[in-house]
């Protein structure tokens, strides 16, 4: 819209949408919906939970008290198979209640942990899905098996936060992502 605007790019990955959350000082396994997941009627949650309890200490790093880490959990194949050169979980978004953060912050806060993000495709002015999926080829960049899924947009923003003194901060403004049409949701599960 105008050069307050940037535009972050990254390889949507299929799996299950999952998050590690930190309240009270107490680390909690979390499905999409938000619910614990030794909760969960799938057995992929259950290995989830496990493999966070098992990794307390990466996340106590990297989260504060009403924070959440949101993330694809690729254990289980859905629509897409993966043979994984990293572990099974990558991290696309750091939140408080229904605020994501920047990418920058979300980048800075998971890489002390060593976490695994998406592929960045782009980042600056605008970018057809057309050259994004150019971008990711076939197979994106996560040991994909079956053609990737396809891509996010994040929508970043320097907004004016006092007119008065043209003071800004960073936001991310909106999401948008592009999922190739021939795809099948849950085609393995």
């Amino acid at each position: 819209r105008d050069k307050h605007d940037e535009i972050i790019v990254l390889e949507k990955l299929d799996g299950s949408n999952c998050a590690i959350a930190r309240v009270n000082s107490v680390i909690f396994a979390l499905t999409r919906a938000g619910y614990i997941a030794s909760t969960s009627p799938y057995e992929q949650h259950h290995h989830f939970e496990k493999w966070v309890m098992r990794q307390q200490q990466r996340f106590f790093e990297i989260l504060n008290d009403g924070e959440r880490l949101n993330g694809e959990w690729l254990m289980q194949a859905h629509g897409t198979r993966y043979k994984l050169p990293h572990e099974p979980f990558v991290a696309f978004d750091l939140m408080t209640g229904a605020e994501r953060m920047p990418y920058d912050e979300v980048l800075g806060r998971i890489n002390r942990a060593e976490i695994v993000t998406p592929h960045l495709l782009h980042r600056g002015a605008p970018l057809s899905t057309d050259n994004a999926m150019r971008l990711l080829n076939v197979y994106g960049f996560h040991g994909a098996l079956d053609p990737v899924e396809g891509a996010v947009w994040r929508v970043e923003r320097n907004e004016l936060i006092h007119p008065n003194r043209s003071e800004r901060r960073r936001i991310l403004d909106f999401l948008v992502k592009y999922v190739r049409p021939d795809k099948i949701d849950g085609v393995y599960l």
